[in-house]
């Protein structure tokens, strides 16, 4: 098991989170940001946009179901541990780059969604299906880089969706409260398994009513210790920005970090928080109710704004400035239990609040990943596929309670970059579309009309 895990590191350190791809990816992001002429001067109109209703558009679930969805997949231990896991590897420079990842990425999660609107079908039961698989397979022409995409997806599912999620609450749960592994495990397989069955208006029925809730507890908890902290606020933004661009030396609670490393592991763990790129938040965009695909496109896009540049940007600050307050007490620490040892400030309360924040963080994002996994599975080998899938999802979260954090995430990091692959190639080779609906609907019409050919 050693011997796999430093192969797979050696793989995500070398190749597919070496130089080369964190330029594609964040590359990615900056073309789209161009090419739609800052997509993000219309992030506060989208925010509004995400409580207005369609009742003459088409689709499965309304826009803010299909936007909490989506944040309930990407608000998850990425926020939490991710950050942490973040700093601990690429010192406190990580945190800028995770947060740059979702400025620019609002430009790629959005062109990700216009694509997958557009090229979306309707069942014979009136389902919406829609994601990369189906822009690719469309737009492209490219059947066998869709199936490549499903392939890569299902498999990412277990990983960034399911087992991270469930490994990292069981041993915050274990450290906490004292719970065995297989406890915790056996608690949130079935909190899964009673919603997922319900399929996609289920997921979105509870996570419309988990996600704000979740959202709210955790923010005002950072808020709490950035006020206890206030003092060492404006020297950990400082520290953040300097280390991004210069290498870290040793000490004051941080280990020694270059600027590659800072930038790996802040845009890994971005990516892996805010999803951009990685093609699985349009795939619950596909099933909204609206009446072009600019209008979702925009809805779905606020999601990298909530979730990285709001709750990640928070986490990243609350644990830097805790970090240079305390700077021994983090010598020996990773992942969840640094988030603990910060959260430890707030006297009482503080580690009830983040047990909380991560159990409804894990579960939510569990609920989310399994209908992406599930859609993509239905791809390659249509709907009989589904509940053996659905089977072997509630089986693999108990799997990940029990199993060694490290490897599990690196093989997400894995998944997540060669899910990411054939979607950033369709971004790229249909840019000329994206651009073309958003100049329908947007810089010379309105996001308020009706699709049209």
């Amino acid at each position: 098991m050693e011997s796999l895990h430093e192969g797979i590191k050696w793989i995500n350190d070398n190749i597919l989170w070496g130089v080369p791809m964190l330029v594609v990816l964040f590359g990615t992001h900056i073309f789209l940001t161009l090419r739609l002429k800052f997509i993000q001067l219309y992030t506060f109109k989208a925010i509004r946009l995400s409580f207005s209703r369609d009742s003459d558009g088409h689709g499965d679930v309304h826009h803010f179901g299909a936007l909490t969805t989506a944040l309930a997949a990407t608000i998850g231990t990425g926020n939490i541990v991710g950050v942490a896991t973040a700093i601990a590897a690429g010192g406190p420079g990580a945190v800028l780059w995770c947060w740059l990842t979702g400025v620019f990425g609002f430009a790629t999660k959005y062109g990700e969604a216009v694509l997958s609107v557009k090229y979306r079908e309707k069942t014979s039961d009136g389902t919406m299906l829609g994601g990369p698989m189906y822009a690719i397979e469309k737009g492209l022409g490219q059947k066998w880089l869709a199936v490549l995409f499903c392939v890569f997806t299902g498999l990412a599912a277990f990983g960034i969706g399911n087992m991270v999620q469930a490994n990292s609450i069981s041993a915050l749960a274990k450290e906490t409260l004292g719970m065995p592994l297989w406890a915790t495990g056996l608690f949130t397989t079935a909190l899964t398994a009673i919603v997922i069955l319900g399929g996609v208006k289920s997921i979105a029925r509870v996570c419309t009513l988990l996600v704000p809730f979740m959202a709210f507890f955790y923010i005002m908890g950072c808020l709490v210790i950035l006020a206890i902290n206030r003092e060492a606020v404006i020297p950990a933004l400082v520290l953040i920005v300097q280390s991004a661009f210069t290498p870290q030396a040793a000490g004051g609670g941080f280990i020694g970090a270059s600027v590659m490393m800072a930038a790996r592991y802040g845009i890994a763990r971005g990516l892996f928080s805010n999803e951009a790129g990685l093609g699985s938040a349009p795939i619950v965009a596909a099933a909204a109710i609206t009446k072009n695909p600019v209008k979702q496109a925009l809805v779905s896009a606020t999601g990298t704004f909530w979730d990285t540049v709001v709750v990640c940007a928070m986490t990243g600050l609350m644990l830097v400035s805790t970090i240079i307050r305390f700077p021994g007490d983090f010598g020996s620490i990773n992942g969840a239990l640094m988030t603990k040892r910060a959260f430890s400030e707030i006297p009482y309360v503080g580690p009830v609040i983040l047990t909380v924040g991560l159990l409804t963080f894990v579960y939510s994002t569990i609920l989310g990943w399994s209908y992406y996994g599930e859609r993509a599975v239905e791809y390659l080998f249509g709907k009989r596929s589904i509940v053996p899938y659905r089977v072997l999802w509630v089986m693999a979260v108990m799997v990940g309670s029990v199993v060694s954090l490290p490897l599990v995430w690196d093989l997400a990091d894995m998944m997540n970059m060669l899910m990411a692959i054939p979607n950033l190639a369709a971004l790229l080779l249909m840019n000329g579309v994206i651009a073309s609906e958003t100049r329908k609907y947007l810089w010379e019409g309105s996001v308020h009309d009706a699709a049209r050919d």
